[in-house]
């Protein structure tokens, strides 16, 4: 793949004065420029931030050794940038939680490489945002547009865009993307007083399951521990990575994320954090990781040193919700998957990503495969909402 700093890209006369750079490291761009753009979008989260993204790099969780070599495109008017996505050359397509294993699978039996692809994505992270960042409406689609003929020109299989807002998915079918859409399940604050408020909104046999959960880990002699960002200590973090390595290990997989990463997100961002910790007869058995801003809450990952049952809901999901109600805060999103989630208060919502492939027949080919696969995602996300958990 040929991605320099100027690929070969031309833009149009009319968008001349801007200048197209594809930077290998957040440091040429600096944290100044890019969290001022940030500032400007309206659906951005902190995984957007610079302190999230830098720290993914330089702690070696996603850069080139794993797969992940940063290629982010950015617009600049002199010297300031208006506009920028965050974007990777993949080798792989772990991280990414929209499959596209069958794709690279179909490539490989007909002797052609998948490998590497483009894609713009927050690593490891299955939360929708803005990718297309841009100072004003000119900026972006200037920017969409060197996307689509830096794609044309360097020799890719193909690029794709994870988990971008809604607006920007159908821009992005309007310059040759093939959407598909995806579901994850949120938990909404209707402006609850407390956790028993929330309850009383649940169907009889979902408020009586949660409370029988709740009480199982009480009986079991947990109790837990909140800290916020700015009062972390190395050891919290040291603790957590332990329960982080064991869940992945508990499934028979590699964490992604490395010590490095936790201890420098701690440092850079410590307003947008919030650990829980599970704790039994004085020492702490479990956490869960919370990623927040004021609108919203990001469960990241957990995990336990002991089995209890029924632990994981308590720590990852209803302490999370008391926290939500406390602070205010409207939106809880629990990460990738889980329909059972549902029973626990939380709704389907759509979710979107953009394909393009460089080769016709397949490019047709998965088309058509889209195209089912969106008939069929509506009517489960139907019968999903027929199936919510609130009193009607």
């Amino acid at each position: 793949m040929n991605l320099t700093s100027n690929a070969g890209v031309n833009l149009n006369s009319a968008q001349a004065h801007y200048r197209m750079r594809i930077l290998s490291s957040m440091s040429d761009i600096g944290q100044k420029q890019w969290d001022g753009l940030l500032a400007m979008q309206q659906e951005a989260n902190p995984f957007l931030s610079y302190a999230f993204l830098h720290a993914l790099h330089e702690s070696g969780s996603a850069c080139a050794k794993t797969g992940w070599r940063p290629v982010y495109l950015s617009l600049w008017d002199q010297e300031q940038l208006v506009a920028a996505m965050p974007l990777y050359e993949k080798s792989h397509s772990y991280g990414e939680y929209v499959f596209d294993w069958a794709w690279a699978d179909a490539y490989q039996r007909h002797g052609l490489n998948y490998y590497p692809k483009l894609l713009s994505a927050i690593p490891f992270t299955p939360v929708s945002g803005v990718r297309l960042l841009a100072a004003d409406p000119a900026a972006r689609a200037t920017l969409l547009q060197a996307l689509c003929r830096l794609q044309e020109s360097s020799g890719i299989s193909s690029t794709h865009i994870l988990f971008p807002t809604e607006a920007e998915a159908e821009q992005l079918s309007g310059s040759g993307f093939m959407l598909r859409s995806g579901v994850q399940f949120h938990w909404l604050n209707q402006d609850y007083r407390d956790f028993e408020h929330f309850l009383s909104t649940l169907e009889q046999k979902k408020r009586k399951n949660i409370r029988a959960e709740r009480r199982k880990v009480a009986e079991a002699g947990v109790s837990f521990r909140h800290v916020a960002g700015p009062d972390m200590t190395e050891d919290d973090w040291r603790f957590f990575k332990r329960c982080y390595d064991h869940t992945y290990s508990d499934h028979y997989s590699t964490p992604y994320l490395n010590l490095d990463f936790f201890l420098r997100i701690g440092a850079a961002m410590p307003e947008h954090i919030h650990l829980i910790f599970a704790q039994r007869n004085g020492r702490a058995i479990a956490s869960s990781l919370l990623i927040h801003s004021g609108q919203a809450v990001y469960g990241r990952y957990w995990g336990a040193l002991e089995h209890i049952p029924c632990l994981h809901f308590e720590t990852a999901y209803y302490q999370a919700i008391e926290f939500c109600i406390a602070q205010g805060i409207q939106v809880f999103e629990g990460g990738a998957q889980g329909e059972h989630k549902m029973a626990r208060g939380f709704l389907p919502q759509k979710t979107y990503s953009a394909h393009w492939l460089a080769h016709a027949e397949f490019s047709n080919a998965v088309a058509v495969f889209l195209q089912r696969e969106a008939g069929g995602m509506e009517e489960y996300i139907s019968e999903l909402n027929e199936r919510a958990p609130y009193r009607k």
